[in-house]
């Protein structure tokens, strides 16, 4: 299974760091990183983890300004992409067509060849721009998936917060974790 994990510039670069390291435990999952500028900025702002702590996690990783990579072309077939953190700017960019770096090309060939795009956008509150820009998006295909954490599996620290996260976007790319807490009933 080939997944394309994009780390844009968003605050929450955990999330990204986090669903490497656990598609990383799955041997069946080759991994493709494509990390933004401003996303390995914030990454070690957030995190203290370098981009070469990033790309380790990684099977392979690719420049930003590659438009000429295997993952620009709807040929090179991709099982899934999910951007983690997926900024507003991203987004919208996403949204509108706009492929001027592999980061968007990647998710463009995502949603035109009718794979799963999962979107971890951060930011709130949100306006009225940003909630139509995702009804868009949700209508393209895309799964619109916020980092908002549950709380019935009694979370002690911010990494059970960021894994409940990651658990569901590993849900729905079809590669569960299998130490993922499920609701089980009261």
């Amino acid at each position: 299974m080939r997944i394309v994990v994009g780390v844009s510039g968003a605050s929450g670069s955990i999330y990204g760091l986090r669903l490497l390291e656990k598609l990383r435990r799955n041997s069946q999952v080759e991994i493709h990183l494509i990390l933004t500028r401003l996303g390995a900025r914030t990454a070690l702002i957030e995190t203290g983890k370098k981009i070469e702590d990033f790309r380790a996690l990684a099977d392979f990783t690719y420049s930003l300004d590659d438009l000429s990579c295997r993952l620009a072309s709807g040929s090179y077939p991709v099982d899934g992409m999910v951007i983690a953190p997926c900024s507003i700017h991203s987004m919208s960019a996403i949204a509108r067509g706009i492929t001027s770096n592999l980061l968007l090309r990647a998710a463009d060939v995502t949603l035109k060849e009718r794979r799963r795009l999962i979107l971890l956008v951060r930011e709130t509150p949100l306006h009225l721009g940003h909630l139509r820009t995702m009804v868009e998006l949700a209508e393209m295909g895309a799964i619109i998936a916020p980092p908002i954490p549950g709380f019935y599996h009694r979370p002690e620290t911010i990494l059970d917060l960021v894994d409940h996260t990651i658990d569901r976007v590993l849900d729905l790319l079809g590669v569960p974790a299998p130490d993922a807490k499920r609701w089980e009933g009261p």
